[in-house]
Order: C-alpha cells, then structure tokens, then sequence
C-alpha cells in the first residue's frame, strides 16, 4: 500500500510537470509536444520507484545507526548512490525504449547537466526519505503497543526492575542494566555504550540518568562519566590520584580523582592517598 501510494503522488507529480512544460512552451511560441514529455517524466519515475527499497534500507541502517556523524555519512553515501542510479538508470532507459522506436537518445552528458539531475535528485531522495523515515517510526510504535498489550497485565502494571529502556529518537530501545558499560555525556545527550559494542545516543542530562542508575552499581567516575562497577576487572590508580578502569571485556576507561572513592573498595583493595 505504501510503495502503491508513493507510485499514485509520483505519477500524478510527473503528469502535472509534463502538462506545466507543456504549456510554458506553447506559451513561448515552442513545439508543446505532450507526448515527448510525458516520456521524459515516466522513464524518470519509473527507475525513481525501481529505487524506493534502496533508499528504505538506508532509512532502517541510518536508524538502527547511532551518532549524527556516522548518520550524515551514510546519508550522503545513500542519496550519492540514489542520484548516480536514477542518472544511469534513467538515460539507459530512455535509449532502450526509443532504439527499439527506431529512434536515438543523447544525454547531453556534462558536468552542468549531471548538477541539474542531481538537485532534483536531492529533493526528491529527502522527500521519500522523510516519508519512510516516519512511516518506520511509526511501524515501530505500533509494533511497541502491540507487544504492551499482548503482555500479562501484571508485567504491563509492574516493569521489571532488571530491564530499562531508552528512548532514541521516535523508538525506544530495551536495554539490561548488566549491558551497560559507561554512560558518557555528550552536550545535551547521554551516550550508553554497551558491551557489544553498540552505543545510543540519547537526550537527556547525567545527574538525572545518575540517579536512575545508581540502583545498577552504576557509578560516576568522573564529571562526565558513570562507569557500571559490576563489570569492572581491574583498577589502576595513578600516582595523580586519577584511575583507569578495566572492564571484563578487556575496554578501558578513565576516572578522576575527586571520584575514586567510588570505586577505591573494588577488590578490597584501597585508593592510595
């Protein structure tokens, strides 16, 4: 229903522009003909459709991926990818169908005209991209509720207190405390690294995420970081009065002075003066 919606609007869009080109060169005094431009239009729309589940596999990477900087890469990797397609993807269209008319198709190719496909390919990548990316947001609270309400009423009054869940953007993300490496703060977000691997960034303040946590063993160790003491191997405290925290999974991270009370017991073992 939606790849058959997106096909009804471009459709629609692609007769209106023929039909506005059209006129525009009647009103010039130029040659109108309709027919050539309804082509132009349908051969573009055709390969842009050919490549809406591309641009969907993006949207799913780019939210499933956390940090703005490594989203921006991969969508300006995505809509590079989506213009040099549809260009290609277009132009060997529009030379098949018209060699098999009996006819010719020269693209004109230069750096002015591949810049003009390509601005038009920028709005129109953004545009289905800001349609999947709320309708996958969308899927996913509905998926959310749909799991809430085929719960046991009892769990769904009573969250367990072994599990949290953040909220990343639109979705929420369930997340075991025993996962929780650190928690760093990132300006006006938190940034969970876990032991797989993964992190999530998201909004919100350390001292309050400080006081949630704090149940977990999961401790400030410095101005900007809490560190989950459940998963720490090792401590080395340096003669600064500064430490560097091992984690079971062999990751370190560093801890200051004025925190070192905090993990000074670990092991039995006391801080130095």
């Amino acid at each position: 229903m939606m790849f058959a919606a997106m096909a009804a609007i471009a459709l629609a869009i692609g007769i209106v522009n023929a039909l506005s080109g059209a006129q525009d060169a009647a009103w010039r005094g130029d040659s109108a003909d309709i027919g050539r431009r309804l082509f132009w239009e349908m051969t573009s729309i055709i390969v842009i459709l050919a490549l809406v589940p591309i641009l969907m596999l993006a949207v799913r990477h780019m939210r499933q991926t956390t940090g703005l900087a490594a989203r921006t890469g991969m969508g300006v990797a995505a809509l590079l990818g989506f213009s040099a397609l549809h260009i290609a993807g277009m132009v060997g269209l529009r030379k098949v169908m018209l060699w098999l008319a009996g006819s010719a198709y020269d693209f004109h190719f230069s750096l002015a005209s591949v810049l003009y496909e390509f601005r038009k390919d920028v709005v129109t990548a953004l545009l289905i991209g800001a349609t999947l990316w709320l309708l996958e947001s969308r899927r996913e609270l509905r998926r959310a509720a749909q799991q809430a309400q085929s719960m046991p009423a009892a769990l769904r009054e009573q969250p367990s207190p072994d599990l949290i869940w953040l909220r990343d953007g639109t979705s929420r993300i369930r997340v075991a405390p025993r996962d929780i490496l650190w928690v760093a703060s990132a300006g006006n977000y938190i940034e969970y690294s876990l032991a797989n691997g993964t992190q999530h960034l998201i909004r919100g303040t350390l001292a309050a995420t400080e006081s949630e946590l704090a149940r977990f063993a999961i401790v400030r160790v410095h101005r900007t970081r809490l560190a989950n003491l459940d998963r720490i191997s090792g401590v080395d405290f340096k003669p600064s009065g500064d430490f560097e925290l091992t984690f079971d999974n062999g990751k370190t991270l560093g801890g200051s002075r004025r925190y070192r009370p905090a993990v000074a017991a670990l092991g039995g073992r006391t801080a130095p003066a």
